[in-house]
């Protein structure tokens, strides 16, 4: 097998030209460049990549915890990891792990064996000291609030977002507000739903169980939620849903039904998706895209500079009002 010492005999170069030319450094003539990538084709030379990384001490690679690929919240986050990895020509290892502890101890334990240069966590169940525990082989960047820990956090405040809808339907006249969840338990649903009791608490509302919808994840999901609104003697006259997706399905079944938007129930979403804007939904815009985008940059640049000390960035929130509200 063809190594770099023979490349460099048979192009008539010295070792460190070769070098220059396999890593594309600029400071190496046309002419020295051609005579090196031409002998490495006729040798059909390949790069031992793992002897590059021991070398280097870099792999290029990021992994990215990611509960379920088909979730458009995570979805968008990756658009924006994806857009800055391809600018930075990084790899990004999208690692699906169901909300498994097993799964995500897994990616954690690939930056400790030094097979990744760095972690970015969409979303985890897993605790903060455990990913503490992991800073020490490595950047990791959580795409939520854990407030100040060794690891780096990208994030808006789900609290006072979920509390500017709330009062934002209130203002608007309407009383009788629901609520539609994904995970029941998640760490950023569950701050959520202190919002939504707070805020009852703070109006005066009564809290009615039945108007409180949790797995909500599809637009599938937003049709069954219309079906169990048609079913209630006593209906909310607005709905508050942490998802565009959901709120999208639920519109499009209400329009099946006769059910009219926003006169007979008002919606506001949570999260500025396409199909939000094609059905005129008013909604939160929780800064996805440059969620994604400021978590690459941030564990981007810990890597180049090998830097350990934890950023974080917390990100504006905006309603956006269109025609559901």
């Amino acid at each position: 097998m063809a190594n770099i010492k023979e490349i460099a005999r048979m192009a008539g170069v010295s070792v460190t030209t070769v070098s220059r030319v396999l890593n594309n450094h600029p400071y190496v003539s046309e002419t020295k460049r051609t005579a090196v990538l031409n002998t490495i084709e006729k040798l059909n030379y390949t790069r031992n990549m793992n002897a590059v990384h021991l070398i280097t001490g870099r792999t290029h690679a990021i992994a990215v915890i990611i509960p379920n690929i088909n979730i458009f919240y995570f979805s968008v986050i990756i658009e924006g990891l994806a857009q800055e990895a391809l600018l930075a020509q990084y790899r990004l290892i999208l690692c699906q792990t169901d909300y498994r502890h097993e799964e995500e101890l897994k990616v954690l334990e690939m930056l400790r064996n030094k097979e990744i240069d760095g972690v970015v966590i969409v979303s985890t169940r897993m605790s903060s000291e455990v990913i503490d525990e992991y800073t020490a082989y490595g950047p990791i960047v959580i795409c939520q609030d854990r407030g100040e820990r060794r690891f780096s956090s990208v994030y808006i405040e789900h609290y006072s977002a979920f509390r500017s809808g709330l009062q934002y339907l209130h203002d608007k006249g309407y009383e009788q507000i629901g609520y539609c969840e994904g995970r029941q338990h998640g760490s950023s649903s569950s701050i959520r739903q202190i919002a939504f009791s707070d805020f009852l608490s703070a109006t005066g509302q009564p809290f009615q169980e039945e108007w409180m919808m949790y797995n909500c994840m599809n637009e599938e999901d937003g049709g069954r939620v219309l079906h169990q609104l048609l079913k209630m003697k006593n209906r909310p006259n607005a709905l508050i849903i942490s998802g565009d997706h959901v709120a999208a399905g639920l519109i499009i079944e209400a329009w099946k039904n006769g059910i009219r938007i926003p006169e007979d129930l008002a919606v506001i979403g949570f999260d500025d998706q396409p199909i939000g804007r094609l059905l005129g939904l008013t909604t939160i815009d929780n800064q996805l895209p440059e969620m994604g985008v400021t978590a690459f940059r941030i564990i981007y640049d810990q890597i180049q500079n090998n830097d350990s000390h934890p950023v974080h960035r917390k990100l504006e929130y905006r309603i956006i009002e269109r025609s559901t509200v």
